[in-house]
């Protein structure tokens, strides 16, 4: 598996962000050209992430 950085992000993509001080593999529930809604997969509620505040994350890419 390769991460692509600063591609478009996608509704069901799997992307690391840093969020509360430390970096994290999150899921793309729904994306749009204003804000993400991110899913940690660890129990905690779904956050909302405006797509300008998404500075460095990476697209995971298990094709490539």
């Amino acid at each position: 598996m390769t991460t692509v950085l600063s591609e478009r992000i996608e509704t069901g993509d799997v992307i690391e962000i840093g969020h509360n001080g430390e970096m994290i593999s999150v899921m793309v529930l729904l994306a749009t050209e204003d804000a993400v809604i991110l899913d940690a997969c660890d129990g905690s509620t779904p956050f909302v992430v405006r797509q300008c505040d998404l500075v460095d994350y990476r697209i995971f890419d298990p094709a490539a």
